[in-house]
Parts: structure tokens; C-alpha cells; sequence
């Protein structure tokens, strides 16, 4: 089993408490890493330390902060096998998508090192000799809080633009993957960086998260997750009124309208679906196929997850592994259970293997006959599990689509390309794919509306986000 230990002001430390826990790997049950279960006293330790290291930190010429950033990106890559198998152990990435996500995570700092010295304040010209100058400048210390479903990636996509900026972190990695996060850190820590810079704590949301984001000498939190542990954070954080940056949870609709081409669209939003076994945020969570083509799109959408190898993580044929946890595990398989009390049709399922015995797998699933009150349809199931909801009246389309609490993103497929931005301007979500795949990149950002999240991510947009002006 490894042995984990947490960084804290440049250093390898236990706990105070000399607890720990356990983490496990989802492919086979089996124990992975023993890890410190910090408490607030850890935390106190960590924010003392980011914030001592703060005024030599945001001191520094915005260049020669960015070299030690690049630097943490050519570690990375450097390294980036080491790191995808820990993913890979812990998480159940697929091999090739584990290996990606580090290199991804390498661009980020990369990027964000670059246009962090093109982050400009303005000036506003008065009366004859005087003028009014607005600086941007950091917030101080950061509360980086990242996601169980892609901890090396949002690692990468939080850490580079609060430190590129001149801010110092803590950052609480999801208990469940925190020896991968941990040796994210490992790696980085060998690139330069000041003592203190950024600092690692371990240990569950109810205690870490909390002390965290009600420590007085926090500045700005930056918190990926679910909507309800995102409220959690808002009430924290309100008790000294601190900044919070968050994406949070979504349902997103998929729209097939008749005109759609259903051979692209299937390939897309299938390879979407079971990607990461579906746990992603800005993945299609119910598809609204319009009648005249919901049997052919079921079809060829069961043809291609029947095609789907699921298997060993570490395999690199393997397109998906297992779930993150049991208890994940559990929570996909009863919406799908609960779909069919509630009416809904199994409509396929890849069958079971003896992979099932020990490990946390859902098979590519997909649920027909579904209506727009299920639950299933309601609420963000986050594994490999297609939701299909027929449609006819394209009027009542919109207001099916936007009855939610989310607003995340939606995927819209038609040929009639006026018809499409028409939809799009009209949707309440943040971004909307039309006839693609998700879209990202390091210029672009991300933002959401409605219970889905405050602020930006990624781009100049999102590095903005953590100064102040």
C-alpha cells in the first residue's frame, strides 16, 4: 500500500492527529493508499503558510512567475506517465484519457502562464491633469476545492490560474482520489516553486472543506462540484463575505430534432455518454429526440454502446473502466432501477462480466420511454447511463429544456442552422454545442447560469476571476 503524506510550506508532513484513511482502487476493490485525515488544525497550518508565502509571491515580476509556471508544465509532461497510472489506479481513467488529462493539465499552466502577462487593468481620463487607474491585483490566499471525476485536469485548470495571478493556495483534492492529487504535487513540487506557494491538505469536505472555507485568513475560494455541496461552500464562505468561483452540477439537454444527422450526432454524444463513464459535467444528460427519428437514434446510439470495450483501466484498449467508488456505483444502478418502477424501459444494457465481482463497473446503459418528470430525467445521474425522451411538439421543446435547475450547457443537433441559433439564444444554460463535441480549449472558458455555478473558468475571462480590479 502507499504511503501518502501532505504538503504543507514546502514540506512532507502527517497529519497532527496522526489519522489517516484509506483509499481504494474502483477496478478491483482493493486497497491503494493510506493517506492523513487532516483536521483544523492542519488546515490552520496550511493557510498560515500560503499566506506568509503570499507578499514574496505576488511580488515577483509577472515574467519570472510565469517561468516557474512553465516549468511546472514541462514537469508535468516529464512525468505525466508516472502520474496518468495513479489516475488510472485510483480513479479508473482509461489509460490513454489518464494520459491526456496530464498533458492537458500541463497546457494550462502553460497558457495561463502566458496570458496572465497580458492581464491588463484600465484608466479613465478625469479632467486635464488628473486620471483615474484601475490595477488588477491578487485576492491573497486561495481555497482551491477540486472534483472527484477529474482530479489531475482540475487540478491543473485551478492551480495554474490562481498561482499564474500571484495568489498562493491550499488546495483540497477529493478524498477519493487524493495519493493521484498528492502526486500531482510531488511532481510540481520538484519545479521551483517557492515554500508555501501551494500547499496540499487531505481529508473529507464535512472537516478540511469546512475549516477551509471559513478560515479567516482565506481570501477566494475556487470549488468544483455538485450543486448541493456547492451551497454548503456559499454558506461557509458568507460568514467573511469571501469570493467564490464555482462550477457546479448539470442535467443537459441533448436535442435531435428531425433534420439532425443522426450518424454524427450518435457518434458524438455516445462517445460523450460513456467517456469517463459519463461523469462529466458538461456531458448530455437527457436527450430529447424528436419522434419521427427516436427509433432509428435509439438504434444506431445501441449500436455503438454495444461496441464500447469496458475493462481494465490499465488496458490501453480500454475505452471505459470502472465507476470512482461503490457507493457511486450504487447511486447509477438505482436511478436506473428506479426509471423502471417510475415506467421507463430498459431499452440495453451491456451484460455483466466477471470484471463486476470485485470492481465498481456500471455497464453502457441506456433508458427509452422515459418522460420529462422522472426522476431520472430530474436529476444528474453522472455515469454511463443514456436518458431518451421523445418529443413532438416543437413548440413545448424550449420550456422542457430549460425546466430545470441547471443551467450547465446543452447539445443541439439540426440541420437548419437558423432554427439552431435560434434555440441557442432562447436556452438558459452557459454554453451551447451546436452539432459538435464539447469544445474546449485554453482560450475558451466555461460559465453557467441558474444553480449550475458563479463566474468563469478557463481563458483571460477565468484568470480574471481570482484578481481583483
Amino acid at each position: 500500500m502507499q504511503e501518502c503524506k501532505m504538503y504543507i510550506g514546502g514540506r512532507w508532513v502527517d497529519s497532527e492527529s496522526g489519522k489517516t484513511f484509506v483509499t481504494t482502487n474502483p477496478a478491483t476493490g482493493d486497497e491503494l493508499a493510506r493517506v492523513p485525515l487532516a483536521d483544523k488544525s492542519d488546515v490552520d497550518k496550511a493557510v498560515k503558510a500560503a499566506r506568509a508565502a503570499f507578499t514574496g509571491w505576488s511580488k515577483l515580476k509577472q515574467a519570472e512567475r510565469s517561468k516557474m509556471l512553465n516549468k511546472v508544465a514541462a514537469a508535468l509532461r516529464e512525468n505525466a506517465h508516472e502520474l496518468a497510472m495513479c489516475d488510472v489506479a485510483e480513479h479508473g481513467t482509461p489509460y490513454n484519457d489518464a494520459f491526456g488529462v496530464v498533458m492537458g493539465a500541463a497546457d494550462k499552466f502553460d497558457y495561463n502562464a502566458s496570458i496572465a502577462q497580458a492581464l491588463m487593468g484600465t484608466h479613465i481620463p478625469m479632467e486635464p491633469g488628473k486620471l483615474s487607474y484601475f490595477r488588477r491585483e491578487p485576492f491573497g490566499v486561495a481555497a482551491v476545492i477540486v472534483p472527484w471525476n477529474l482530479p489531475v485536469i482540475m487540478t491543473g485548470v485551478k492551480m495554474s490560474a490562481v498561482l499564474a495571478v500571484g495568489n498562493t493556495c491550499v488546495l483540497k483534492p477529493p478524498s477519493i482520489n487524493s495519493m493521484t492529487v498528492l502526486k500531482f504535487a510531488e511532481i510540481i513540487s520538484k519545479a521551483g516553486l517557492p515554500e508555501g506557494v501551494f500547499n496540499i491538505v487531505t481529508g473529507p469536505g464535512g472537516t478540511v472543506g469546512e475549516a477551509l472555507c471559513t478560515h479567516p485568513d482565506v481570501d477566494i475560494i475556487g470549488f468544483t462540484g455538485s450543486s448541493e455541496t456547492g451551497k454548503e461552500v456559499l454558506r461557509y464562505a458568507s460568514g467573511t463575505v469571501k469570493k467564490c468561483v464555482m462550477e457546479l452540477g448539470g442535467n443537459n439537454p441533448a436535442v435531435i430534432m428531425p433534420d439532425a444527422d443522426l450518424d454524427a450526432a450518435v457518434r458524438v454524444l455516445a462517445n460523450r455518454q460513456y467517456n469517463n463513464c459519463g461523469q462529466h459535467c458538461s456531458g448530455p444528460g437527457r436527450y430529447y429526440i424528436h419522434e419521427a427519428v427516436y427509433d432509428a437514434f435509439l438504434e444506431k446510439f445501441a449500436t455503438f454502446a454495444g461496441k464500447i470495450k469496458v475493462g481494465d483501466p490499465a488496458d490501453k484498449a480500454t475505452f471505459m473502466g470502472p465507476v470512482v467508488s461503490a457507493a457511486h456505483q450504487k447511486k447509477v444502478e438505482g436511478y436506473v432501477e428506479g426509471a423502471v418502477r417510475e415506467g421507463a424501459k430498459l431499452y440495453f444494457q451491456q451484460g455483466k462480466t466477471d470484471l463486476h465481482k470485485k470492481g465498481s463497473f456500471v455497464m453502457p446503459t441506456i433508458v427509452s420511454d422515459v418522460t420529462h418528470q422522472m426522476t431520472i430525467a430530474k436529476e444528474e445521474v453522472f455515469g454511463p447511463v443514456a436518458v431518451m425522451i421523445k418529443y413532438t411538439d416543437a413548440d413545448d421543446l424550449l420550456a422542457l429544456c430549460n425546466d430545470s435547475e441547471y443551467g450547465l450547457c446543452a447539445h443541439l443537433w439540426s440541420g437548419d442552422i437558423r432554427k439552431l441559433l435560434k434555440m441557442s439564444e432562447e436556452l438558459r444554460v452557459g454554453s451551447v454545442f451546436i452539432n459538435c463535441q464539447t469544445l474546449t480549449n485554453e482560450q475558451s472558458w466555461g460559465t453557467s447560469v441558474k444553480e449550475s455555478g458563479l463566474g468563469k473558468e478557463g481563458g483571460m475571462l477565468g484568470l480574471a476571476e481570482f484578481t481583483e480590479l
